[in-house]
């Protein structure tokens, strides 16, 4: 109904307009005068635009000051008309060589001769940044990475609400993959039988990431590629991945035993249960990554399998896989209400099997709440 589309439009306005102000804040802070993005995670936060990377240059210029402007394609220009805020369009044609001087308008409105100009630098590509140095010669292009992280760092409650959906998709996924597991199914098989039952259980159309389904002494490696090996008895079986709803993740992984696994390997499905359980319960408001990663290494160091355990305990989570906050030693920052992250301890014994457990949380006013819900423990799956 048009009342229902107009209100939908305006709160998406008021949404994208409250983000992009809070930018402006932290851009001024870090005494930049612009922003320019890729198209990506950061481009849809702030504008909800979807663009494909491709070979046709597409930039999103936000000044401190002013309308936000756009460079791009002539064949992108239905996507711009549904914009639900003011911002510039600069359109150029199939023809490289006029894409210059396109580029060139944009930086003289955006005033960025001479200017600081913030970019996203695992993001922004070379074809754009020649663009734009060329466009505006006098400029320096400095990482805005700060600004963003700080600004996408918190997620609100409907971030959260698609996040949640995410994880209720990608355990319906795997609730509904077990059952298929048989003698002789190969890893591959496995991993594409998860992949259709996350489309059909609702995952956007772009999953997070191809799932990690690794068995016997390639669960032993943290980022193993599915492979044609079969499940066999004695097997661990490591199954990590991750839905997608409305742009936002979820990223999980559960270990499984192939009938009966020898005693070492039921000690270790144990100790990281218990390290998960740790670092789960040593997040909260005014703690810092690093003492989460460190309540969770510390079960494991204690039992003597320190050198086994070589990643981080975790990472952000939102609309990208990895974002900050990262949970790894070292880092200083204090968590915070509506952070994101996972807590995924591991051992991984070489030649014999490795076991993982990671969960996505969200630190609450008061403690932490694990958006994830599945059986923890090792469970055993008997082959037919």
């Amino acid at each position: 109904m048009p009342g229902n589309a107009a209100t939908t439009n305006t709160s998406k306005a008021s949404i994208f307009s409250a983000r992009q102000a809070r930018l402006r804040q932290a851009l001024e802070k870090a005494e930049l005068r612009a922003l320019v993005l890729n198209p990506g995670p950061s481009l849809i936060y702030l504008t909800g635009l979807h663009f494909h990377l491709m070979e046709r240059p597409i930039v999103f210029i936000l000044p401190v000051a002013g309308d936000p402007l756009l460079v791009l394609p002539e064949l992108e220009q239905a996507k711009v008309e549904q914009l639900a805020f003011r911002a510039q369009p600069i359109f150029y044609n199939e023809e490289p060589s006029t894409w210059p001087a396109q580029f060139q308008q944009a930086a003289i409105t955006a005033e960025l001769s001479g200017a600081r100009v913030g970019v996203e630098p695992g993001r922004l590509r070379f074809l754009e940044l020649r663009l734009l140095e060329a466009a505006a010669p006098q400029a320096c292009f400095l990482s805005a990475e700060d600004s963003l992280s700080e600004l996408r760092m918190y997620k609100d409650e409907g971030e959260l609400a698609c996040m949640r959906k995410a994880v209720q998709i990608a355990q319906n996924a795997l609730t509904s993959t077990l059952p298929v597991i048989r003698s002789g199914i190969t890893e591959r098989e496995l991993a594409a039988e998860l992949t259709l039952q996350l489309f059909r259980n609702g995952s956007d159309s772009e999953v997070p990431f191809t799932p990690i389904v690794s068995t016997g002494p390639n669960s032993a490696n943290p980022h193993a590629t599915p492979t044609d090996r079969r499940l066999a008895k004695g097997d661990l079986l490591v199954i990590d991945w991750g839905a997608s709803y409305q742009g936002y993740i979820s990223d999980i992984t559960r270990t499984y035993a192939i009938d009966e696994v020898e005693a070492e390997l039921q000690k270790i499905a144990a100790l990281v249960e218990a390290s998960n359980s740790a670092g789960r319960a040593a997040a909260r408001p005014g703690i810092t990554a690093s003492a989460v990663d460190l309540a969770a290494r510390a079960v494991i160091a204690s039992a003597g399998y320190g050198e086994f355990f070589i990643h981080r305990t975790g990472h952000g989570i939102g609309m990208e896989g990895h974002e900050p906050p990262y949970i790894r030693q070292g880092n200083s920052m204090l968590l915070a209400p509506g952070m994101t992250f996972t807590v995924e301890p591991g051992i991984y014994l070489p030649g014999r099997g490795g076991v993982r457990i990671e969960d996505d949380v969200v630190i609450t006013v008061d403690g932490v709440e694990s958006l994830t819900d599945l059986p923890r423990r090792l469970q055993t799956i008997h082959l037919s």
